[in-house]
């Protein structure tokens, strides 16, 4: 059907063009040592002559226009609707200033100048139309937003708390941990999911290397639990951030323009968003919060499990997990001690504490 519509179209090209130049070429060859005779209806037999031409051609270029017609309206398809739209509402307010300029551009006293600059200028401003337009889709979505007022400055408080968005990022999804902090209650709000994340998880999915697809088939496997399972709101972004290449600055970026929190167990790009003024929700930091105090002097029955990295070190574990680092500990592995807690360190990467044998401790 398509490939009968371009040829179709082409024909009636070529007869439109033939139309207005078959005229031309009969006065040229009447005028030529041919001594062509005069042609009645020269138009009509240029239109038929321009179409038959057009359309035996394109017996041979159908099948490439067809393809790259198809190849467009794919990658049409694929663009977010809101990067058309305001991409388009950008290139209209372009050509409206450039019709604004053109009287002033066709008055120049200069004859070629004069005929070309009015074009010139109309492409170029509703290029740059249309490219300030799809570049600022985001603020001026937010532009448009930010006039939803409500009476009730209540109701309006709450829904806007309601609506917080919570920013996903690639680690913290293949954690595993945030669907379990869904399933509490305990995180409020939206989930946003970026497309460039979901483009990341399933390149690692797609790796060849065994250990890093694993990790992207669990974080894909997260993200439909969290859909399907569990009451939460979620929301796919499909806008992206085509001149910034990394995905901690997209997340960064794309939580300025949502004002919402980034969610993440990355240490570095923990620092990043407080750098740039973003809020974080590190899942480390909440796991460490939630664990067991352990004071420095307290008593606790432990099991040396490994050699420390210092020489006469012992290496213990509590059930959470935090480390415990023990002083002359080496002597003790495999076997269950008592021991005093001497300090503990504190970080977002975890937890860490530092203690001596009971045994030690008495014997001084």
């Amino acid at each position: 059907m398509l490939k009968r519509f371009v040829q179709v179209a082409f024909a009636l090209l070529g007869a439109t063009l033939g139309f207005y130049v078959g005229p031309m070429l009969f006065r040229f060859l009447q005028s030529s040592p041919l001594n062509f005779g005069e042609v009645p209806g020269p138009q009509y037999i240029g239109a038929v002559l321009g179409a038959a031409l057009l359309y035996v051609l394109t017996m041979w270029l159908s099948g490439y226009v067809v393809r790259w017609i198809q190849w467009s309206e794919e990658r049409l398809v694929k663009i977010p609707a809101a990067d058309t739209l305001f991409g388009a509402l950008g290139l209209v307010f372009g050509l409206i200033v450039a019709y604004l300029v053109e009287p002033p551009l066709s008055k120049l006293p200069i004859p070629g100048v004069a005929a070309i600059l009015p074009i010139m200028v109309s492409a170029l401003l509703g290029y740059l139309g249309f490219r300030v337009g799809y570049k600022k889709r985001d603020e001026l979505i937010t532009v448009f937003t930010m006039g939803r007022q409500t009476k009730d400055k209540g109701k309006k408080e709450q829904d806007a708390l309601e609506v917080e968005h919570k920013i996903l990022d690639t680690s913290v999804i293949i954690d595993g941990r945030i669907a379990d902090i869904c399933r509490t209650g305990f995180l409020e709000g939206t989930l946003v999911i970026p497309s460039f994340v979901l483009e990341e998880l399933q390149h690692i999915a797609d790796s060849s290397d065994v250990l890093k697809r694993n990790r992207g088939r669990r974080g894909l496997d997260i993200l439909n639990k969290i859909q399907k399972e569990l009451n939460m709101r979620v929301l796919i972004y499909e806008g992206d951030f085509e001149e910034v290449s990394e995905v901690d600055s997209k997340l960064v970026k794309l939580a300025k323009v949502l004002s919402g929190k980034v969610v993440t167990n990355d240490f570095n790009l923990n620092k990043v968003c407080e750098l740039q003024g973003v809020k974080v929700l590190n899942i480390n930091d909440l796991a460490n919060a939630v664990k067991p105090v352990v004071l420095p002097g307290e008593e606790i029955n432990v099991q040396v499990i490994k050699d420390g990295k210092e020489h006469g070190q012992g290496v213990a574990y509590l059930d959470d997990g935090t480390m415990i680092v023990i002083e002359g500990g080496r002597d003790y592995i495999g076997g269950r001690i008592d021991v005093l807690v001497t300090s503990v360190l504190q970080t977002s990467a975890g937890r860490m504490i530092f203690a001596k044998p009971k045994l030690l401790e008495r014997a001084l």
